[in-house]
């Protein structure tokens, strides 16, 4: 990923009006809707995890360890829904056989300018909550930051069972090459753009998701689970309302707001001011 990109690229933090805490009902509503999805992959490893496994009455041995990782993250309620879900499907199940969790390891990624310190503010209510409902029988389980970028390793060989992803592979590691000349005043695919604009994002799309593929290859273990949620469109037309309207509003703004900031600057020299 593009240094400067991956340093200075993130979601407003904290909580105030325009954060992305704020502003993440629509992502929040994704989250909930796969949650079946989510579960079906828990229950689907949790098998080979279990064999061997102990009784819950002799809770000071446990012979597994789960890790999680939890990719763009962001900050806010949304950044441990998912993962409360996949802990809760987890105890569910080990109750269900009177067999005791394992350690468990919830790693939440996002790029280094996220603001992690509002998220790990959320996290110690988080593992207190948890310890709370889920008592002895639940645990222990750790949570950590992982800042970087997901178009690159992140995480040791075979470290990983289960990868989350919501609403975050849709952002590209980079603007894709060769564009700056042929989709001048747009922020992105717009009905203005040529084809070789069109052709160009999609290239840079299937490349990081080809690098992203391969490192999580790497990272899982052999029969982990990748649940991943990507923003598509229904219609086939790139341009169409549905996807690209928001960004050509947003470029026509930005056109308008250096206009304004250009004319000022002229009218402010022409009277000498």
């Amino acid at each position: 990923m593009d240094r400067v990109i991956s340093q200075n690229l993130h979601m407003n933090g904290g909580t105030a009006e325009t954060s992305y805490s704020a502003n993440s009902s629509v992502q929040k509503r994704a989250i909930l809707i796969t949650r079946p999805i989510i579960e079906e992959a828990i229950l689907s490893i949790l098998p080979k995890l279990n064999n061997g496994n102990i009784s819950a009455t002799n809770s000071k041995l446990r012979k597994n360890t789960i890790g999680i990782a939890e990719f763009g993250c962001s900050s806010g309620p949304n950044a441990l829904l998912a993962v409360s879900h996949i802990l809760e499907t987890i105890y569910n199940n080990h109750c269900e056989f009177d067999s005791v969790t394992p350690e468990i390891l919830v790693f939440l990624n996002d790029l280094p300018g996220n603001d992690f310190n509002y998220l790990f503010k959320d996290v110690g209510s988080f593992c207190d909550e948890l310890k709370r409902t889920k008592g002895d029988g639940f645990g222990p389980c750790f949570v950590a930051g992982m800042p970087g970028t997901f178009y690159g390793r992140l995480f040791p060989t075979d470290s990983l069972h289960i990868v989350h992803s919501s609403y975050s592979l849709q952002w590209l590691s980079q603007v894709p090459q060769g564009i700056e000349k042929t989709n001048k005043g747009n922020f992105y695919i717009a009905k203005s753009s040529p084809p070789s604009v069109i052709t160009a994002y999609l290239n840079q799309f299937k490349k990081d998701f080809r690098v992203f593929l391969e490192c999580r290859s790497d990272e899982l273990v052999d029969g982990g689970r990748m649940v991943l949620t990507l923003v598509g469109r229904i219609g086939s037309d790139p341009t169409n309302k549905e996807c690209c309207s928001f960004w050509e509003l947003l470029a026509l703004s930005a056109r308008d707001m250096v206009l304004q900031v250009r004319y000022t600057y002229i009218y402010t020299m022409h009277r000498g001011i």
